[in-house]
């Protein structure tokens, strides 16, 4: 059997960088897409870099952005992927608010641009659409395939698009597209403006005598958090079936903000409520009260359960903080 080639949009994020890994490791060959930048933003990705130059490299990197449909076609001919997982997108719910063209830009309409390079070189790849369990904002849960969206952010109403442009381009074309409607995934690779992050982070800033306060909006949200690694799993579970579909992928619980805050700093041997202050800048103009994902399909289709739940994810992010600058030799509490 022939080695397998994949394309990876957003392979310098959380979701792209535990991708690739996972997809090195069945020996694939990897392509990722990354924007043009005066500055390096592949710091995921680092420690997996292969020289170009030499003729065992399974990394390769290309510049583009999904706002070019002809770089994007061009591409797809070069490359001849056998999957695509189209991970890019601006994915702050709350700058959407702030850019929500921009959002609507890249998120909605770079699906299209990539979905429409497919069909135009008849390049016979299956394809992988990062949905959100923002899609279902205010639909109570718990969320399954069945269940009806209700957008309550730009982010979301761009994610809402997109699913629908994929599932349009599987039945008008006969595209193997799948749309991977993931809820919240967190790991210590997660952005540092996003909430479980920045708590984890603060936690063990606060531990060091780095900084004193940590500021928040809505502690009451309620997320369904899991393990990003775990999570990328199912993406690749997901194209390895000959008969596209959707999924839902999540752990089946739901914490609140506060409770994330708890552990987080319990772990690092604080009470967080002599460190948290509320800042309303951070609250989003429509909240989204609860989101709880049932996998069941994925469980019994692709055979995927998740192992990482919400408590032990805190932990393991603020395990990573507190390790990050340690001294030499010291261990994390």
């Amino acid at each position: 059997m022939s080695r397998r080639t994949a394309l990876i949009t957003g392979i310098t994020g959380q979701d792209g960088s535990y991708l690739a890994e996972l997809l090195l490791s069945k020996d694939y060959l990897v392509h990722g897409l990354i924007r043009r930048s005066s500055t390096f933003t592949t710091q995921r990705i680092d420690h997996l870099y292969q020289d170009p130059h030499e003729p065992d490299a399974r990394l390769r990197l290309h510049y583009g952005d999904l706002a070019d449909g002809s770089r994007i076609a061009a591409l797809l001919e070069h490359i001849q992927p056998d999957e695509v997982y189209h991970l890019a997108a601006q994915s702050h719910v709350r700058v959407s608010f702030d850019e929500p063209e921009f959002t609507g830009t890249t998120t909605g309409l770079g699906t299209t641009r990539l979905l429409e390079a497919i069909r135009m070189t008849g390049l016979p790849c299956r394809f992988y659409q990062a949905s959100s369990s923002e899609m279902y904002g205010i639909t109570a849960p718990p969320q399954s395939e069945t269940t009806s969206f209700h957008p309550r952010s730009p982010y979301a109403a761009a994610k809402v698009y997109a699913y629908w442009i994929t599932r349009n381009y599987r039945e008008a074309y006969g595209i193997h597209a799948v749309n991977g409607i993931l809820f919240n995934h967190e790991s210590p690779r997660r952005g540092e403006t996003f909430v479980t992050r920045k708590i984890a982070r603060a936690a063990a800033r606060i531990a060091r005598g780095e900084q004193e306060f940590l500021h928040l909006g809505n502690l009451e949200a309620r997320r369904d958090w899991g393990y990003a690694p775990e999570y990328v799993d199912a993406m690749w579970r997901m194209l390895q079936c000959d008969r596209p579909d959707d999924y839902v992928v999540a752990t089946g619980t739901s914490y609140s903000v506060r409770d994330f805050l708890t552990f987080c700093f319990e772990r690092a041997g604080l009470d967080w409520e002599r460190h948290v202050r509320f800042d309303e800048r951070y609250l989003r103009p429509s909240e989204v009260p609860d989101l709880i994902g049932d996998a069941s399909k994925a469980e019994r289709e692709l055979g995927w359960r998740p192992t990482v739940l919400t408590p032990d994810l805190a932990r393991l992010m603020t395990d990573a903080e507190l390790g990050a600058q340690l001294p030499e030799g010291q261990v994390a509490r």
